[in-house]
C-alpha cells in the first residue's frame, strides 16, 4: 500500500483547523504554520468549495491569544476569536527560560511550570467550544519525575491526568523521557515522537566524507538511551557500543552515589566515526565524559546528538571540549528554546522540526494515521543512499 502523503489527504477534516503557539513556543508555531499554508494552498480537492472544507485554505491557521499578567503575578488568557467546532493544537515549550513576567517591581523568569500554567488557561479559555484540543508539548513537562521512589509526588502522571480532565484528547511529545508514563491516560492519545530522521539529514547536509557501514561508523550511546541507539544502529546497518556509570555504593555525596566508573561495552572502535545519541543535554558532563573515552579509544569524528539541549551550566564546557577536539559537532533540535549565544557556535547543527510537526497536524487533522511519520526508516535509508552516492560518483 503506498504510503500518505501531503497531496494525499483527501478525508474530511475533523473540523477547521487552528493553530495556538504559545509565546514560548512563538517561533516554531510561525514555521509549521507556513508549511500549512503552503501545503493546503496545493492542494487541490473537488469539495473544497463545500461547507466541510470551510477555512480549509487560509492566509494563516494562527489563532490570537493573550495572556496578560496581573501586577500581583497573576495571570489570564483571552482568545481573540471563535474557535468553536474547530480542531485546535496547542504549542508550548515548558523549558524556554528566555521569557519574563513583572511581579510588583521585580522580573520573573518563567519556569516550566508558568509556562505549564498557561497552557492550562488556553485550554480554560476554549471552554469546551472546539471540536477537538490537541497538545504538541515537545518536552513532556516533568517527563524526569515521571516515576515515584518513595515520598515523593508523581508530577508527570499528575500532569497529564490534568490536562484529560480539561478535555484534551491528544497529547504529542518528542523523545519522552519514558514513554511508559502514557499509563497514567490509557484512554486518550499519547504519542512520543524520535527525531531520529532530523538528525541524519541534519549531519549529511553539513558533513562531508562520511562513510556510513559497518568499517566506518557506529552508534554509541549511555545506557538510558540504548533503544534509540540500537533504532539507528538497525537502520544505518552499523554496530553499537553502550557506555554505562558504576557506581559506589560505598558512598553517598549529597544525596547520592557517586560514580566510581564509566564502563564500556561494545566492540572495537578504533579509527570509526560515530553518533553519541541520547535524549537530552542537561549539563553535559555525562555525554563530554563519555566522548573524551570515546577519544582515548581511538574514535574518529564524533557527532552528539540530542532532541533536547538543556545546557543548564551554559556553553563554556562545551568551547573547551570542541577545541581540545573531544568532539566535532553538536546537534540538537529546536524543539525548545535555543539561545543566540548557541545558534552563534562553529560547531553546533539546529535540526529543525517545523516541517515535521506541520505534517503530523495536516495528517491528524484529517483524521488519518500518523504511523508512517513515527518510523522513518524508508526517509533514513534514501537519504543515506543519496549521501553515498554522491561519493561513488566522485
Amino acid at each position: 500500500m503506498a504510503q500518505a502523503t501531503t497531496k494525499d489527504l483527501t478525508t474530511l477534516p475533523v473540523g477547521r483547523l487552528g493553530l495556538i503557539p504559545l509565546i514560548s513556543c512563538k517561533d516554531l508555531g510561525e514555521k509549521v504554520n507556513e508549511w500549512l499554508i503552503q501545503w493546503r494552498k496545493e492542494r487541490s480537492h473537488e469539495e473544497l468549495d463545500s461547507f466541510a472544507f470551510e477555512g480549509y485554505q487560509r492566509e494563516s491557521y494562527l489563532i490570537p491569544v493573550q495572556t496578560a499578567r496581573f501586577g500581583s503575578g497573576e495571570a489570564k488568557c483571552t482568545i481573540m476569536e471563535s474557535v468553536r467546532g474547530d480542531d485546535i493544537y496547542l504549542m508550548v515549550d515548558v523549558c524556554n527560560y528566555s521569557l519574563t513576567y513583572s511581579i510588583g517591581p521585580y522580573e520573573n523568569l518563567m519556569s516550566p511550570d508558568d509556562h505549564f500554567q498557561d497552557l492550562k488557561r488556553v485550554i480554560g479559555a476554549i471552554g469546551g467550544k472546539a471540536r477537538r484540543v490537541n497538545v504538541i508539548m515537545p518536552y513532556l513537562y516533568e517527563s524526569r519525575q515521571n516515576i515515584r521512589s518513595g515520598r515523593e509526588s508523581l508530577d508527570c502522571a499528575t500532569a497529564l491526568q490534568e490536562l484529560v480532565s480539561m478535555g484534551v484528547e491528544n497529547i504529542i511529545t518528542f523523545d519522552a523521557h519514558d514513554a511508559r508514563v502514557q499509563n497514567a491516560t490509557p484512554l486518550h492519545g499519547f504519542e512520543t515522537i524520535q527525531p531520529s530522521y532530523q538528525f541524519i539529514k541534519a549531519l549529511l547536509n553539513h558533513e562531508k566524507g562520511l562513510h556510513i557501514d559497518n568499517d566506518h561508523f557506529m552508534i554509541i550511546s549511555p545506557e538510558g538511551s540504548m533503544n534509540r541507539a540500537i533504532y539507528l544502529a538497525n537502520i544505518l546497518g552499523v554496530d553499537m557500543g553502550m557506555y554505562y556509570k558504576r557506581l559506589d555504593y560505598s558512598k553517598r555525596i549529597n544525596g547520592r552515589h557517586p560514580i566510581a566508573a564509566y564502563e564500556f561495552l561494545g566492540p572495537n572502535l578504533k579509527g570509526k566515526d560515530m553518533i553519541l545519541i541520547d535524549d537530552m543535554i542537561s549539563s553535559g558532563d555525562t555525554v563530554l565524559k563519555i566522548s573524551s573515552l570515546l577519544k582515548e579509544r581511538g574514535a574518529g569524528r564524533i557527532y552528539i546528538c540530542s532532541t533536547f539541549g538543556l545546557f543548564t551550566n551554559g556553553l563554556e564546557k562545551f568551547d573547551e571540549a570542541h577545541k581540545a577536539g573531544v568532539f566535532d559537532k553538536l546537534l540538537t533540535t529546536n524543539l525548545i528554546y535555543q539561545s543566540p549565544e548557541l545558534l552563534a557556535k562553529d560547531y553546533y547543527i539546529s535540526c529543525d522540526m517545523s516541517k515535521y510537526i506541520a505534517l503530523i497536524i495536516d495528517t491528524l487533522n484529517h483524521d488519518q494515521s500518523v504511523s508512517y511519520l513515527l518510523n522513518p526508516v524508508d526517509r533514513i535509508n534514501r537519504c543515506v543512499s543519496n549521501y553515498m552516492a554522491q561519493y561513488d560518483e566522485k
